[in-house]
Formats: structure tokens, C-alpha cells, sequence
């Protein structure tokens, strides 16, 4: 059973993810848009911080490496 603030933590991680994803697909298609831009550089801020660290035990700089891995479609 898990504790209801693991489960918070994960909703944290997972709304993280899904924004970068869609602030990269956003800027692919408005290279210029200042908050997409600002929502990619808060994301990856996000994934190396210390919070990061604190709310789960995957390594933040390599989700980070594979998410940017991914292709936009």
C-alpha cells in the first residue's frame, strides 16, 4: 500500500513530465513562444533539483536525458 504523500509525489513527477512534453511540442511549432520556453527551462530545473531528489529515487538528469531523446510528433 502506499502512502498518500508517495502518491502526491508521483502526481508531481508525472504533471512535470507531461508539461515538458508539451512544452516541447509547443515550441516546435512556436520557436519564439517566450513561456514555452520559460515552462521547458522550469521542467528541467525541476528534474535536477533537490526536490526532485527528495520526492523519488530516479535520477532526475537521466529522465531528463531521455525525455528530450524522445521524438515530437
Amino acid at each position: 500500500m502506499t502512502v498518500p504523500y508517495e502518491n502526491l509525489a508521483q502526481a508531481v513527477i508525472l504533471q512535470a513530465v507531461k508539461d515538458y512534453r508539451t512544452a516541447r511540442k509547443e515550441l516546435k511549432y512556436h520557436p519564439k513562444n517566450k513561456d514555452t520556453k520559460l515552462m521547458i527551462e522550469d521542467c528541467e530545473r525541476f528534474f535536477r533539483s533537490d526536490w526532485f531528489g527528495v520526492l523519488t529515487s530516479v535520477d532526475g538528469q537521466m529522465l531528463l536525458i531521455k525525455l528530450q531523446e524522445e521524438k515530437l510528433s
